[in-house]
């Protein structure tokens, strides 16, 4: 059996993680600044460590980028989270660097965005980084709840939940994130329709990009440094599922018919996009196809591909779109 390694820190791979008191007085001597006070956390023993500490896995800021046509080391099937702006050169920002950072601070055009890949959950959210009317800066705080990613941002060193875009601890407790359109595709794929678009340069970090620290997790029983329910109707808790919304269509039943049209939505499945949670690397892992999200007339919306144990945490009353 394949073993899971969980943490990315300085370079080196080690499974870890473990609980914490259920107590934010816990958390006061390292995040000194935050206001524990205001919480929309009914239990705070739903938050836990993952290993390292605050900005132990670093966000990135302003990155370079290049031209498709200059672009190079990066594997056609490779996945990449497109994100296209109206009257913008598309952008793609390619897993092998997010899988050590998991947060890209940038700004497209006069939009500042905040680019989000959380690995133990799948989750690939793309937000604009102005709330409350502030521009906010976001880093990776090292916490987990419900084995997603707790993010937190330096101008008010507010906490807030990647896979919903909500602040949850401190002065932006109740804020949203206001979500743009993006979504994961093949390497190949966007550099064959977006001829014109920008690649993120390889960031100045001492990490193996291209590898996959959390090799077989996506075939694993069980989620890492998760103890909710599990997923109904028997779906297993690491398959992958596309959520818009509050509604959630298994990957396997897209991938199956490859064009979906319900609810007002199209969707679609294209085969050629590897895993980036399978093999050593990332360019071997299994074909697991991209998805396009896009309204009546032709608009992409914003949508996620995440595992179905974390739709369920996070939308327990969601709307599973089973046939």
């Amino acid at each position: 059996m394949r073993r899971l390694l969980g943490l990315v820190l300085g370079g080196t791979l080690a499974l870890t993680g473990h609980a914490t008191a259920a107590d934010p007085s816990f958390w006061k001597n390292e995040w000194p600044a935050t206001d524990f006070s205001q919480t929309s956390l009914g239990n705070w023993a739903e938050v836990i460590s993952g290993g390292p500490g605050k900005d132990g896995i670093p966000a990135l800021s302003d990155p370079s980028f290049l031209p498709v046509a200059e672009a190079q080391g990066i594997d056609a099937r490779e996945p990449v989270i497109t994100v296209d702006l109206d009257g913008e050169a598309p952008r793609a920002y390619p897993i092998r660097y997010l899988t050590w950072h998991e947060i890209v601070n940038d700004r497209i055009g006069d939009v500042p965005v905040a680019v989000t890949f959380c690995p133990l959950c799948n989750s690939a959210l793309t937000f604009d980084r102005r709330v409350a009317g502030q521009e906010l800066t976001f880093g990776v705080s090292g916490k987990l709840r419900n084995s997603d990613m707790i993010m937190y941002d330096r101008e008010t060193q507010s906490w807030w939940q990647q896979a919903i875009g909500t602040g949850i601890v401190g002065e932006m407790t109740g804020k949203t994130l206001t979500s743009l359109p993006s979504w994961m595709e093949s390497y190949g794929d966007f550099a064959a329709r977006a001829r014109g678009g920008l690649v993120m340069a390889e960031p100045a970090w001492n990490r193996p990009y291209g590898r996959n620290p959390y090799r077989g997790y996506d075939s694993s029983h069980r989620p890492f440094l998760y103890s909710g329910e599990m997923p109904p109707h028997g779906i297993a808790p690491l398959v992958r599922v596309v959520r818009v919304g509050d509604r959630a269509w298994p990957l396997s039943r897209l991938a199956e018919a490859k064009e979906l049209r319900e609810g007002g939505l199209l969707l679609s499945w294209r085969a050629g996009q590897a895993s980036a949670l399978d093999s050593d690397f990332i360019r071997d892992g299994r074909d697991v196809g991209s998805v396009r999200v896009r309204d009546a007339d032709g608009k992409d919306l914003p949508h996620d591909v995440m595992f179905a144990f974390a739709f369920h945490a996070f939308w327990p009353d969601g709307i599973w779109m089973l046939d």
